[in-house]
């Protein structure tokens, strides 16, 4: 049986380890995270972990389908109103990949911290870029919209 709670164990005042980056990584792929650790933090160490592995293409793609089948298999819908966000999922790999092009070479698990503890990691951080009504839109959901108040950056 799968050690689900082992990951708090593994981090190294406060930050996750590099060993523990790549289980969360893998249980992610493996469709085996429990709903409870599928986290708003948790979204952003797989994307920066994805970004930094294929870049921002690939791992948007990549992110896309993991995301869409990890919901599945904790049965929640992926539907107009719940489920996977596109621009969601696509405003954060852009925000990821600037954030990353910034951390010069920093080894991966220090960049995850650095941006956990960074503003973007703030769960409305998006809200700087879109109205709330536009980013929760049904339209967002399905399909990338242009943010409505700014260009997004990190």
């Amino acid at each position: 049986m799968a050690d689900n709670g082992g990951l708090a164990r593994r981090r190294a005042g406060g930050r996750l380890s590099p060993e523990a980056l790549e289980e969360l990584v893998s249980r992610f792929q493996a469709r085996t995270l429990p709903h409870s650790e599928w986290t708003h933090h948790a979204h952003l160490s797989v994307g920066m972990w994805h970004v930094h592995r294929f870049g921002a293409d690939e791992a948007l793609s990549r992110l896309r389908e993991g995301i869409l089948r990890l919901n599945d298999s904790h049965g929640t819908p992926n539907s107009e109103t719940r489920g996977y966000h596109e621009t969601i999922t696509r405003a954060y790999v852009s925000l990821i990949a600037g954030y990353l092009a910034k951390c010069d070479g920093q080894p991966l698990a220090t960049s995850v911290a650095s941006l956990l503890a960074s503003p973007l990691a703030a769960k409305d951080h998006l809200l700087r870029f879109y109205s709330k009504d536009r980013l929760m839109s049904r339209e967002a959901r399905a399909a990338w919209i242009e943010p409505d108040l700014r260009d997004l950056e990190t």
